[in-house]
Order: structure tokens, then C-alpha cells, then sequence
């Protein structure tokens, strides 16, 4: 069951031409359209089912520096800041509020982690405060856990998935950018050796240069360009909540639940490093590259197991020609809520937290989280398709990052000095033999 999110409308006839067409209508797309838009390009979305269909509406919400990769540090800083502003900058309320984010454990192994990486974490500016027990159990009150200790990161803060992405859209859109739903691309057009515009279902845009945000499907569309990207999915379960008395303004993450308050004053809540990795063509080709950050988070819930994506989804086997693409086929992946996640987290929820007994899930739904080996995301030009980007690949913290790293492929697409140093997010890296150290979450 997908969550519910702000339908926006599409512009039904498709520009003849476009400085810059963008595939893929989540987060990292629709806002990399409106930083290109604002340095003055125009730009087509293009998106094969709705704007923020897929995992930009299906994540938690939290815009957190906390417990990042060192790598993504000056995005998400840069990220944070653009958060603050974009409401004002907008006209258009997102849902972000920086309202802190709190991770307490009972495990000793967690203490040591936060420490290092609030050492590390410094160094960049980013400030958390790490917490002694009473500290720790002083922020949960009436919980009935009994914490040795947590982190607090007060800059932190969390949005709307089901509005952020779709508010963006439309200021997006009073820039001059165009967005076309239900509207699959099938391939792209080349001139001498560069990219020329894309085929969609519906008609060609004429473009020097194309992003391919597609997410969970970015694999799938480059495999068919002969471009190599290592990516693979790993099943998630998020619930809402009915409203509930207050736990937290932000976020709290323990050892098992983890939970975010919405401003329906309910919870999004879900299991701390649960999900499934489904066993499919793609994930057997790529098994090797993605062996050492399976091992490491498979001690924290992730299993592997056989399922439809096999034979079907962004992961199966097959091409296309002139005809139907696959994205046509699969217009919104929707996989379904493990609903023993979904008791299992409740029944944590209501036993820590007396005071939520009775409470109601509102929705329950399934995510398709797009990895790479390195659990770090590709923002980069394709080296050989020149005019050929790359946003994707967010290993489950694309939604808070979004904006810097939108931010970041509008400078590389538009040739202006990147807001950060791209060289982590390099194409390359996956492919030249690069050691591929997974980061800590």
C-alpha cells in the first residue's frame, strides 16, 4: 500500500527541446530541476508513474547530520541550510522543522561508535552531545527502557515526505520547469557520441544533457546504455501512526523502534536496520562488490530471501526496444509492508511507551531502498556518454540530503564550481577498482 502524498498536475504536452532533461521525479530529481532552473535553464521531469511515487515518499523523514558517512558530511551541512531556507525561498511549506533527532541504546558497542564519530564529526562543524544514562533517560520520559547512554544532535531536524517532494515540484514548476507524469523514458537520443535528448513513451526532448535520478531503476536504464552501475534493493517496512501523546518533537532511534513525529501529531515508526534482500539477476551480478556491506549489516536485521523482484521490477533480467519499456509495466513500485515488522515495532513502541497502548497504524507500506556497495550515493557525469549524469543510489538517507545533493548535480550539470567536492560521489568509483569501504550506518 503506498502512503499517501500531495498529487500535483502534469504538464500534458512535452517541450520540443530543453536544456536539461530530468529523469525521475523524487527528491533527488524534482530538486535538482528547480537549482537548475534557478541558475536559469530549462528543464523537463520526467517521471514514468507520479512525483515522489516511490522511496522520496516511503522514508522516515529525518534530515539528520547525526551518525552520517564522513564522506557526506558537507552535503548534508550544506543540505541543512538549504532545508531552513526553502520555505521562505518557496512560498511553500515542506514540513521541515529542525527539531533535533535522538539515538539512545543499551548496547555498549553503540556508545563506543557515536564517540568516534562525534570526535570525527567535529571536525566538520557538526556538533552533537553525547549522553550519559540519566541524560539519555531524562529525554525519553516515562520510558519504561533503560538506556546507558545515547547522542543528541540538536541542528538535526525532519520533513514531510508526503509534501516535501511534491511542494518542490510545483516551485519547480513556477520557474519554468515542466513535469510529465505517466510518462516513461525508453531510451535516449545520440549525436557523435553524446547525448542529444531523450525517447520517452510520448514523444523526443531535444537535450545537451540528461540526469538520470531514477533511483531503484537507475541500473536497469543504464544497463541498457551499456553503462555499468552497481546498485541493489533492499526491502523496508514503515507504518504511520494515528495522533498520539507526545514522545519526542524529532526523532528517537533505539535498538529497536525508531520513530519520527508527523505534524498530524502521529509517528512515523519502523525497526532500526530491519529489511530483506530479495535475491535477483541484477543482485547476483553485482554480488561481490556488495558482499562486505552485506556482512556488516546483516548482524543488523537484514536477510536474504527469493521473491517476485525476481522476475520482475527494476532488478529482473530483460531489455527493450521500440516498444514498452519495463517502467511502463511498473509504473509506481509498491512492494508490500512485512506486517510482522509492523507488530513487532508496535508491540516495542507500546512496551517502552505505556501511555501509546491502544494506538492505531494508519498506513503500513513497503520501500524500495536503492544501494551501492559503498552505501554512498553516484552524483557525477558518465565519463563515456558525454552529457550523461548520475543522481542516485542514496542507500536509504537520500530524503534529508536531498537538496545539497540536488544542489550539487545542478553545479556539475551547469558547469559552475561544485557547493562541495564531488570526488566522493564519482561515477568512477564503482567501476575502476576502487576500495569500496561501507560507511557506518
Amino acid at each position: 500500500m503506498s502512503p499517501p502524498v500531495d498529487r500535483i498536475p502534469s504538464n500534458e504536452r512535452l517541450p520540443e527541446a530543453a536544456d536539461v532533461v530530468v529523469i525521475g521525479g523524487g527528491v533527488a530529481g524534482i530538486a535538482a530541476a528547480y537549482y537548475l532552473a534557478r541558475k536559469g535553464h530549462s528543464v523537463a521531469v520526467v517521471e514514468k508513474g507520479r512525483v515522489a511515487g516511490e522511496q522520496s515518499s516511503r522514508n522516515w523523514g529525518w534530515v539528520r547530520q547525526q551518525n552520517r558517512d564522513e564522506r557526506e558530511l558537507p552535503l548534508i551541512r550544506h543540505s541543512l541550510e538549504l532545508w531552513g531556507g526553502l520555505a521562505a525561498e518557496t512560498g511553500r511549506d515542506l514540513g521541515f522543522r529542525r527539531t533535533g533527532l535522538l539515538y539512545v541504546t543499551t548496547e555498549r558497542k553503540d556508545i563506543e561508535e557515536w564517540e568516534r564519530w562525534s570526535e570525527l564529526a567535529r571536525g566538520y562543524q557538526v556538533h552533537s552531545r553525547m549522553l550519559s544514562a540519566g541524560e539519555a533517560q531524562a529525554m525519553t520520559p516515562n520510558c519504561t527502557r533503560r538506556w546507558i547512554g545515547g547522542v543528541h544532535s540538536p541542528t538535526d531536524g525532519r520533513a514531510e515526505p508526503s509534501r516535501a517532494v511534491p511542494a518542490l515540484a510545483e516551485a519547480a514548476r513556477a520557474l519554468g520547469v515542466t513535469i510529465h507524469q505517466q510518462c516513461a523514458v525508453r531510451g535516449l537520443d545520440l549525436t557523435a557520441g553524446r547525448v542529444s535528448g531523450v525517447v520517452t513513451e510520448k514523444g523526443r526532448i531535444r537535450a545537451g544533457a540528461v540526469l538520470c535520478a531514477g533511483g531503484a531503476w537507475s541500473s536497469l536504464f543504464c544497463r541498457q546504455l551499456g553503462i555499468d552501475l552497481p546498485q541493489a534493493g533492499v526491502r523496508s517496512t514503515v507504518f504511520a501512526t494515528e495522533a498520539a501523546p507526545l514522545i519526542t518533537e524529532g526523532g528517537l532511534s533505539t535498538p529497536g523502534y525508531v520513530m519520527r513525529r508527523r505534524l498530524d501529531g502521529g509517528y512515523t515508526v519502523s525497526i532500526r536496520g530491519r529489511g530483506r534482500l530479495e535475491l535477483t539477476p541484477q543482485g547476483l551480478r553485482y554480488a561481490r562488490k556488495f558482499w562486505p556491506v552485506f556482512r556488516k549489516r546483516a548482524a543488523g536485521g537484514v536477510s536474504i530471501r527469493i521473491g517476485r523482484s525476481f522476475l520482475t521490477g527494476p532488478e529482473a533480467l530483460g531489455g527493450w526496444g521500440q516498444g514498452a519499456s519495463p517502467f511502463e509495466k511498473t509504473r509506481v513500485l509498491d512492494p508490500a509492508p512485512d506486517m510482522a515488522v509492523v507488530a513487532e515495532a508496535m508491540a516495542q513502541l507500546q512496551e517502552a511507551h505505556p501511555e501509546l497502548a491502544g494506538l492505531k497504524v494508519l498506513h503500513a507500506w513497503g520501500g524500495w531502498i536503492d544501494n551501492t556497495p559503498d552505501a554512498i550515493p553516484v552524483i557525477s557525469p558518465v565519463a563515456t556518454l558525454p552529457g550523461f549524469f548520475l543522481s542516485t543510489g542514496y542507500s536509504g538517507h537520500g530524503f534529508g540530503i536531498g537538496p545539497g545533493a540536488a544542489r550539487l548535480a545542478a553545479d556539475l550539470i551547469a558547469g559552475d564550481t561544485p557547493v562541495v567536492d564531488p570526488r566522493p560521489f564519482r561515477y568512477e568509483r564503482l567501476i575502476d577498482g576502487s576500495p569500496l569501504p561501507p560507511g557506518p550506518m
